[in-house]
């Protein structure tokens, strides 16, 4: 998480266009809607439009696109042409979901893709389309427009274009509603990273990291349960998580108070259950899990129970590792559930 320090510092590097800052951060642009490198030799924005980011991926989650001028994800100096070529190609169609054929058609080995752009962007390049295509929908849902055909500016595709990928991900279009169930989706930024929230107007249904792996299959598992469209907008239990959010990176919150939907077969109700009762600052292993739910040889199923879990840090499941002391996996990525973990240990003391 950048600091207030971090964001003037980079501020200036990017008014002196400094090189060494190259790769250590990129800066969105309000304004314009696109990210850049610390060297861009557009002109530069106001302090007060610019967004800074770690890396491409957080950029592109947050809806910014690749500047044209500067080229952060395809400059010649420090790509291959083959990067070049699928950045490029990224762009023409970003809601395009990339299959084996669409590869051979531009004569790109999938397996050389994919080491290529995780070698130089940490992200394969399935990821890297995937943000793209998340940050498109997500930009919608952050600004909490309640028309999701609102014509995109600053040359983002079309509004048609942009409603079919949003409809994708989150259900039926608004104007195609009907007497359907109505959920509504919101991001909420925390200390270690933006994440969606869904909710009715009584209760949270989701909440998870929007980089999450398999984020767009969950929504759509809440869709189809629910019977529900999902529509960017914000809720009473919405505006709860946010605040308890804050609270709870803060230190100052231990147990979440917003009310809460399980959607899960009954098996997987009692391991979210169980996993509320892990006193804030301790850890528990799947085996132990396994137990508490009673049934000690299952702890595979827990395992399962617990990464299907569609509310994180609220329902902690975070808190459970493996037998032998290592983390063990997380949906929202190691590097959290380590830092999650490690913060409730300080009592949530920052």
């Amino acid at each position: 998480m950048l600091t207030d320090d971090n964001k003037k510092e980079y501020y200036q590097a990017l008014i002196n266009k400094k090189t060494e800052y190259e790769g250590i951060f990129y800066v969105g642009v309000k304004t314009t809607g696109v990210f850049c490198r610390p060297t861009c030799p557009a002109r530069k924005p106001k302090f007060e439009n610019c967004e800074f980011y770690e890396t491409a991926q957080q950029a592109l989650l947050a809806s910014f696109r690749p500047c044209k001028r500067c080229q952060p994800l395809s400059h010649p100096k420090h790509v291959s042409k083959l990067v070049q070529t699928l950045v490029e190609a990224v762009e023409k169609n970003p809601e395009k979901r990339w299959k084996d054929e669409d590869f051979r058609a531009l004569s790109v080995d999938v397996s050389t893709a994919r080491r290529q752009f995780k070698k130089r962007f940490g992200m394969t390049f399935v990821e890297y389309a995937r943000a793209r295509r998340m940050g498109l929908a997500i930009k919608q849902i952050r600004e909490g427009n309640a028309v999701i055909d609102a014509q995109l500016s600053s040359g983002y595709e079309s509004s048609s274009g942009f409603r079919d990928a949003f409809s994708r991900i989150m259900g039926s279009a608004p104007t195609k509603l009907g007497a359907h169930h109505i959920l509504k989706a919101s991001w909420v930024d925390t200390r270690l990273g933006p994440m969606v929230a869904i909710s009715d107007e009584n209760s949270l249904y989701l909440l998870e990291f929007v980089d999450r792996r398999g984020l767009e299959r969950e929504v759509d598992r809440l869709r189809k349960k629910t019977k529900s469209a999902i529509i960017p907008g914000v809720t009473q239990p919405i505006n709860l998580i946010e605040k308890e959010l804050a609270q709870y990176f803060e230190g100052k919150l231990r147990d979440f108070k917003t009310p809460m939907v399980l959607l899960g077969s009954p098996f997987q109700k009692h391991v979210w259950e169980e996993l509320k009762k892990i006193p804030f600052g301790e850890t528990r292993s799947y085996a132990d899990m396994a137990i508490a739910v009673g049934k000690p040889s299952a702890f595979r199923a827990v395992a399962q129970a617990n990464g299907a879990n569609q509310l994180a840090i609220v329902i902690p499941c975070h808190r459970v590792i493996n037998t032998n002391g290592d983390f063990g996996g997380y949906g929202g990525g190691l590097i959290r559930k380590k830092w999650l973990i490690n913060h409730e240990k300080r009592g949530g003391k920052l």
